[in-house]
């Protein structure tokens, strides 16, 4: 009994792991960026939604590790995965999301000062905030790959 409920538990650790760091991290990016959006907001008349747009994107991170936590829990009932490689390959894989998404916020707060300052650079702005979300997504098809 005691050593079931053992399995139980170590099966659920990498799951978790991948979306409590995902989550984590997009929460804190979208921090970073919502405070940047707000100031911006106050500071013109119209507009806004551009800058509510922007300050979501770090959010994305929270969607990559939700899906890789259903998708290890499911390779792990199976038997495909065990529980000790899924707290490994969850724990990386979290800590990427994370990373990823807060310094996402801190260029998405970038983006929103510039677009401020000059409103014909928002749509550039989109660049560097894209290469940081292909890390994540790196993370996350490298991760489908290795669980499968």
């Amino acid at each position: 009994m005691v050593t079931d409920n053992l399995e139980f538990s170590l099966a659920q650790i990498g799951p978790i792991l991948s979306l409590s760091f995902g989550c984590c991290g997009s929460a804190i990016g979208c921090y970073i960026a919502g405070l940047a959006s707000h100031a911006a907001m106050a500071r013109v008349e119209e507009g806004h939604g551009k800058f509510i747009g922007m300050a979501s994107v770090p959010s994305s991170q929270c969607i990559y590790g939700f899906i890789l936590m259903l998708l290890m829990y499911r390779n792990i009932q199976s038997g495909v995965l065990s529980p000790i490689a899924a707290i490994f390959v969850g724990l990386f894989a979290g800590l990427a999301f994370m990373a990823s998404a807060v310094y996402q916020g801190k260029v998405c707060a970038a983006g929103i000062q510039a677009s401020l300052k000059q409103p014909a650079v928002y749509g550039r702005c989109f660049v560097a905030i894209g290469i940081l979300e292909s890390f994540a997504l790196f993370a996350f098809v490298f991760t489908l790959l290795i669980i499968s």
